[in-house]
């Protein structure tokens, strides 16, 4: 049996800070390129039932009558102090503890992964929830209530050493990233920043000056998107493939500048 856990101080009670973790899940999850289980392209809602039997789940398509990808179910339900689930997608085992703190709640993460059991992405919870639930706990009161989505246009940049070019950018030019920055150099990390709704990624890599910069852009219907460029002339350099569950293509314009376009969420403006 292996376990993993992290921790946050939020100040809310711990009856608020239960609350904003389920009821408000849809808010705080942030949305990026690789943050689903399912087809990113098509997530429109994460939603948290409450009670034992619950889901965790993703909502495809339609808020109302759209298919349901499941991602854990609820095994132990006792707000404000505690939660449990089962994954659905591997074999963690999450709790999660709302204790009150001095300046608030102390929300704790705890994975268990029994002896033989995988994790294909059930401990993310403990990576993402000081982050992402701390910086809504810290602005909820002061802002609207409302599901915020990237923005269409993002920008992927390569660097050599982006963990590096990554603290400088934020100790430098004040660029918030969206999770704590490795501290070493990691040839698989995921580096993204926000700015307002855009975002922009960093990757490893030793690229042309031309593929350094590379708009991402998030379209309607990316198949007819790329059949119609292939068309016309652009110089495909991926294909149609799947990128976290989301179909994505490479092309390079006239100048041989890189573009990828990546199918768009129906919450995406």
């Amino acid at each position: 049996m292996t376990t993993s856990s992290s921790k946050v101080e939020v100040r809310v009670d711990p009856v608020t800070a239960f609350r904003a973790f389920t009821d408000e899940m849809d808010l705080w999850w942030v949305r990026g390129p690789i943050n689903f289980h399912s087809d990113g392209g098509r997530v429109v809602e994460i939603r948290c039932e409450p009670g034992v039997g619950g889901r965790i789940m993703e909502v495809l398509d339609d808020h109302t009558e759209g298919e349901v990808f499941e991602r854990a179910r609820i095994t132990f339900w006792d707000p404000p102090a505690r939660l449990e689930w089962e994954s659905c997608v591997d074999d963690v085992l999450t709790t999660v503890t709302f204790l009150p703190s001095d300046e608030g709640t102390v929300v704790t993460v705890e994975h268990t992964i029994p002896d033989g059991g995988e994790d294909r992405g059930g401990t993310s919870w403990s990576r993402v929830v000081p982050a992402w639930f701390g910086a809504w706990c810290a602005k909820r009161d002061r802002v609207e209530h409302v599901r915020r989505d990237i923005a269409r246009l993002s920008l992927a940049l390569t660097y050599a050493r982006p963990v590096a070019a990554a603290h400088w950018l934020r100790n430098v030019f004040g660029f918030a990233s969206v999770d704590e920055l490795p501290a070493t150099e990691e040839h698989e990390a995921w580096i993204e920043f926000h700015v307002g709704n855009a975002a922009f990624h960093l990757f490893a890599g030793d690229e042309p000056v031309s593929a350094r910069h590379v708009p991402w852009v998030y379209v309607d219907d990316v198949h007819a998107h790329f059949d119609h460029a292939k068309r016309n002339g652009a110089t495909i350099v991926e294909e149609i493939h799947g990128f976290a569950g989301s179909p994505v293509y490479t092309a390079d314009d006239l100048e041989g500048n890189r573009w990828t376009f990546l199918q768009a969420r129906p919450t995406m403006r």
